[in-house]
């Protein structure tokens, strides 16, 4: 009998260890009230755009960043991967509280110098995109921490990138710079931050 009870025991500790977790997971999912709730389609977006503060909008083919966008005054993060946009509008500076922004795998050539406004960012995905040059704004992104910028046109990297003293993931990789370029930003990039650089191609020897 008391075997009985204590393998009874066992199974119940057992069935309890795997259905908590599940229970636990699904009372936690965010609504659409919670700061942690991504809203997928501007279709979906409520009345107050203030109660919206993640925004995800991959692979929607889009050409322009929607204006709508713009009006979400307390949005955390966007992101805009895999479309087609080919320009950043000035109004990216309405979004203030902004702390991930990815815009990778688009047709982005350059950035307005308004990107700078952005001081609460933290994360800046930029990969795969034709990007010829970087404003020297970028300077003033105070708290970012990682800068993605991998399979660009870059032929060089502003001094005001290095003066960003939370930066600690700087990716360069698949960006064809010259030998003086890349020796200047080995020299230059600070100590507790991450390079990522490919070697000089030598394509033309």
């Amino acid at each position: 009998m008391k075997n009985y009870l204590t393998y009874k025991f066992l199974l119940s500790a057992i069935v309890l260890l795997f259905t908590v977790p599940h229970l636990y997971a699904q009372s936690y999912i965010p609504s659409a009230e919670d700061s942690n709730f991504i809203y997928r389609s501007i279709e979906e977006l409520p009345d107050n755009p203030q109660k919206v503060f993640r925004l995800h909008l991959p692979k929607k083919k889009l050409d322009a960043v929607p204006q709508e966008v713009f009006k979400l005054v307390n949005l955390r993060e966007l992101v805009l991967n895999k479309n087609r946009i080919t320009e950043l509008p000035a109004d990216i500076s309405t979004l203030r509280m902004l702390e991930r922004l990815d815009l990778s795998n688009n047709k982005l050539r350059r950035l307005p110098d308004e990107i700078g406004a952005l001081e609460s960012l933290l994360y800046l995905g930029l990969n795969r995109n034709l990007i010829e040059e970087l404003p020297q704004s970028m300077g003033r992104l105070e708290s970012l921490e990682v800068l993605e910028l991998w399979d660009n046109e870059l032929s060089t990297v502003p001094d005001e990138i290095f003066t960003l003293d939370k930066l600690r993931i700087l990716e360069l990789r698949g960006i064809l710079f010259s030998d003086e370029e890349i020796a200047r930003i080995k020299s230059l990039v600070p100590k507790g931050t991450s390079l990522y650089i490919s070697p000089p191609c030598n394509c033309g020897n």
